[in-house]
C-alpha cells in the first residue's frame, strides 16, 4: 500500500480504534472497590491490582464512591488505568462515612471541626498515610510510584497529604482551595488561628522537592486564582534557595468562575503518566 493511501487510512483507524475503545468500556467498566484496612479504615480502589506492586493515585474530592465514580473528579486516574496504576479514595472530612452524627456535611463541618480545634487536613493525611501503609503492605503499592490529585477542596487535602507524607511525590491540583478563609463558609475566621494555620503557602518548602500540577480559572473568586499563583511561586523560590529547579507547572486559564479548563484531566493525567509509569 502506498505511503499516500495509508495516510488516507489513518484517520478512520484511529476512529475505528475510539469506537472499539469506547464499546470495551462501556460494556466493561472499572469496578469501584470499597475496602478497608485491619484497623477499619475505608478506602475505594479503582483498577486492576495484578501480581505486583503498582503506581498509585490518591485521588481526593468528596465521599469515596463519589470521588472514583465521578468524571469530574476521577477521569485523570482513569485515564492511567491502562497504565496499570491503581487509583484510591477516602471519605474526605465531613462527606460519605466520614461524617458524624449531628455534624453539618461539607465545608461547614470542616469549620465546626476547626473551631473545636481539630486540625482537619493532618487528620485526613493521618488516615491517608494508614492506607498507603496497608496498600504497601499487601503488595498493591509501589511506594516509589505514588502522586494524589484532587479538586477543589480535595485539592486542599491532597496538597496537605503531600506535605505530611514524603512518599508522594507529586501531585495534580484542579482549582484548589489554598486558604480556607476565601470560602465563605469561613467567612469571620480570617484572623483564626488554627484557621490560617492551615494556609497551604506554610507548606510551600515541604511541597518545594515533589512535582506539582496546577490549575486554575483567572477570575476564580471560590477559592481565589492569586493565592493558588502564590503558593506554586512560594515553592519555586524554596527550591531555589536550595539550588534546584522546581517541578511546578501552573496553568492560569480564561475559564468562568470555579471551573477548569475542557482539558484539565487530560493535561494532568499526560503529567501524572511521566511520573508515575516512568523508568527509574
Amino acid at each position: 500500500m502506498s505511503p499516500a493511501a495509508l495516510r488516507c487510512l489513518l484517520p478512520a483507524m484511529l476512529v475505528m480504534a475510539a469506537s472499539a475503545s469506547s464499546m470495551a468500556a462501556a460494556v466493561d467498566p472499572p469496578v469501584i472497590r470499597v475496602e478497608q484496612t485491619p484497623t477499619g479504615e475505608l478506602y475505594g480502589l479503582l483498577g486492576d491490582t495484578g501480581d505486583k506492586p503498582r503506581p498509585t493515585l490518591f485521588i481526593f474530592a468528596v465521599g469515596i464512591e463519589t470521588t472514583l465514580e465521578s468524571p469530574d473528579f476521577s477521569r485523570a486516574g482513569r485515564l492511567l488505568l491502562p497504565d496499570g496504576v491503581v487509583c484510591v479514595a477516602l471519605d474526605v472530612p465531613c462527606h460519605g462515612q466520614d461524617i458524624r452524627p449531628g455534624e453539618t456535611e461539607g465545608l461547614t463541618g470542616w469549620r465546626e471541626r476547626i473551631e473545636q480545634g481539630e486540625n482537619v487536613p493532618a487528620a485526613l493525611a493521618q488516615r491517608a498515610s494508614a492506607v498507603l501503609d496497608h496498600l504497601i503492605a499487601q503488595g498493591i503499592t509501589d511506594e516509589a510510584r505514588v502522586a494524589a490529585c484532587g479538586t477543589s477542596r480535595g485539592g486542599f487535602i491532597a496538597l496537605h497529604f503531600a506535605a505530611a507524607e514524603p512518599r508522594v511525590r507529586a501531585v495534580a491540583a484542579f482549582a484548589p482551595v489554598t486558604e480556607l478563609p476565601a470560602l465563605r463558609e469561613f467567612a469571620g475566621l480570617e484572623s483564626h488561628q488554627l484557621t490560617r494555620a492551615l494556609d497551604l503557602g506554610h507548606q510551600a518548602e515541604k511541597l518545594s522537592d515533589r512535582g506539582l500540577w496546577l490549575c486554575i480559572g483567572n477570575r476564580d473568586e471560590r477559592v481565589g486564582t492569586d493565592t493558588a499563583i502564590a503558593l506554586t511561586r512560594g515553592m519555586v523560590a524554596a527550591a531555589a534557595l536550595r539550588g534546584e529547579a522546581a517541578d511546578v507547572d501552573l496553568r492560569v486559564t480564561a475559564t468562568p468562575g470555579h471551573t477548569i479548563h475542557d482539558t484539565a484531566h487530560d493535561e494532568a493525567a499526560a503529567w501524572l503518566r511521566v511520573r508515575l509509569t516512568a523508568a527509574p
